[in-house]
Order: C-alpha cells, then sequence, then structure tokens
C-alpha cells in the first residue's frame, strides 16, 4: 500500500485538528438530533452533565448515548491513522477508546443503560436500525 502524505503543513493540520468540536459537530450531533426528530423520538437532552459528558441523554429512562467519531473514537472499520507522527495518534486514539470503555463502566455500574453509535451508522441506510436500538433501550 503506497504511503498518503499529508497535503498541508503540521502547523495547518494541527489549527484543522483544533477545530474538529466537541459538541454541535455538524458531522455527528447535529444529524442525530435530525434523524431522532424525524422518528419522533422524544425525551432527550444533550450535554447533560453525567460522567463522559454523554452527546444525548434520556433523563427518565437512565439511558446514555454517546456518538462517536470514527477516528476519534478509534472505529475498527474507518479509523485510519495519519502517517505522520503515528505515535502520537496511535497513543490519543488508544487512550480514547480506554476511556470510553471506563465509562460505559462507570454509567452501567450507576444503573445507566449506555449506546454508543458510529458516526458511519448515521447514514439514511442505516436509519431504521439505529432507530430499533434507540426505541430497544428505551424499552428496557
Amino acid at each position: 500500500m503506497p504511503r498518503r502524505i499529508d497535503t498541508v503543513s503540521p502547523e495547518k493540520r494541527s489549527e484543522i485538528m483544533r477545530a474538529v468540536r466537541s459538541h454541535g459537530n455538524k458531522a455527528t450531533e447535529i444529524v442525530f438530533v435530525k434523524i431522532l426528530r424525524r422518528h419522533q423520538i422524544t425525551g432527550w437532552r444533550r450535554q447533560s452533565l453525567l460522567v463522559g459528558n454523554p452527546d444525548f441523554c434520556f433523563p427518565k429512562k437512565r439511558v446514555a448515548l454517546f456518538v462517536d467519531g470514527c477516528f476519534w473514537h478509534g472505529c475498527p472499520k474507518h479509523c485510519r491513522m495519519p502517517i505522520g507522527n503515528r505515535t502520537y495518534w496511535n497513543r490519543k486514539i488508544a487512550s480514547n477508546v480506554a476511556r470510553d470503555r471506563a465509562v460505559v463502566q462507570l454509567l452501567r455500574q450507576h444503573g445507566w443503560r449506555v449506546l454508543r453509535i458510529w458516526e458511519h451508522e448515521l447514514g439514511r441506510e442505516n436509519e431504521t436500525r439505529l432507530c430499533w436500538r434507540i426505541r430497544r433501550a428505551l424499552k428496557r
């Protein structure tokens, strides 16, 4: 496989990565809000003060929902590590994955059901299955 060369300078790449928002991300959270509304799934709140800061929670049902970006959370299907500074990125993504596991475990210990949804699951072709998963978690 040929090596990919970054087409921007390290300074510009750093600026791009810093611009990625943790809340209100158009590629994940905003798309997910539209899905919830389209399928009339109600009772959710955003940016709760729970451990791990879930993207959405259903407080009455005690369901916490995270919408994970494929790169930042190490999606086994879609995470492509940058070539430059590979050691840093491997460590960064591995620590994100470990933190995600710890947060899920802690929330479950406190009686919350936790759903983690990958960014790639937000496409129209997956909406029915995704909403089924959410409704199933809310019924338990």
